[in-house]
């Protein structure tokens, strides 16, 4: 079987401080080699940029602000993510976006701070990592003039509606798919459109520690979800797409290396 790509991980978050080294060994015996780390804030920035550094092949790492801390996006903000991508380690500019589900941040500083850092992938050339909830068009109209000048980008947890979905591949974003997938409750429409994305576009996430699956079986004791659980991921978007594990596993990740340009 193809060995896959994590390519969402909140591995900087305190819930795997006490037994980061355990979850990363739990992955790799699952097949789940390569993780990317996703920065959404300065401090979770850096401590991506650590761990990437910390686990060279196996980790790599974003660096951005989170549409819920885009009131802290801060010129130190923004001098910091241009430092971090020069870096090889940390493969894109992200998470951002917008979030106007709960509008942690004001809309005018989610808006300052998306197009800041998608000025900065275009100067960096390296691909996006982008968060959308809530704020469709805000969200289009903001990233469309800079399609032409970005490498990549990728709609992250998509769990959107088939609109939507033909929108975005319509701009040329590739789709993230996390354990939504699994959620009976919420994410049924998804299962029913995951067929739709294009077998060149489409990559598998966990986002931990968010997101466990809900057709784990047996169900984990805790509801932190890790990214030895990408597998559960990968066999109900196969499932839903009436693909094979293993022709899913292989053309996530062809597309997660393409994507990042890992080696």
């Amino acid at each position: 079987m193809t060995q896959l790509i994590d390519i969402g991980a909140n591995l900087a978050h305190d819930s795997f401080d006490d037994d980061r080294n355990d979850v990363l060994q739990r992955a790799t015996d699952a097949g789940v080699t390569r993780m990317v780390v996703t920065g959404s804030s300065d401090d979770s920035n850096v401590r991506a940029a650590e761990l990437a550094a910390e686990h060279p092949g196996v980790l790599y790492a974003t660096a951005g602000v989170h549409p819920h801390h885009a009131s802290d996006y801060t010129e130190a903000s923004d001098a910091l993510i241009r430092q971090l991508v020069t870096r090889d380690a940390v493969v894109a500019v992200g998470e951002c976006g917008l979030d106007y589900f709960r509008n942690f941040s004001p809309r005018d500083a989610q808006l300052a701070a998306f197009a800041g850092q998608l000025e900065i992938a275009v100067a960096c050339g390296k691909p996006v990592f982008l968060h959308q909830r809530d704020a469709h068009d805000d969200f289009v109209e903001t990233l469309e003039p800079f399609l032409p000048k970005l490498s990549r980008a990728v709609a992250h947890c998509f769990t959107g509606e088939h609109e939507s979905l033909r929108e975005y591949l319509g701009m040329g974003l590739y789709i993230g798919i996390t354990g939504w997938i699994c959620d009976e409750r919420r994410g049924k429409h998804l299962y029913d459109i995951v067929g739709d994305v294009p077998d060149d576009r489409l990559m598998i996430e966990t986002d931990a520690p968010y997101l466990l699956p809900r057709t784990l079986r047996p169900r984990p004791k805790t509801r932190r979800n890790e990214p030895a659980w990408l597998t559960e991921v990968l066999r109900v978007v196969a499932e839903a797409r009436g693909q094979t594990v293993q022709h899913v596993a292989a053309i996530s990740t062809a597309n997660a290396e393409r994507f990042f340009a890992l080696p």
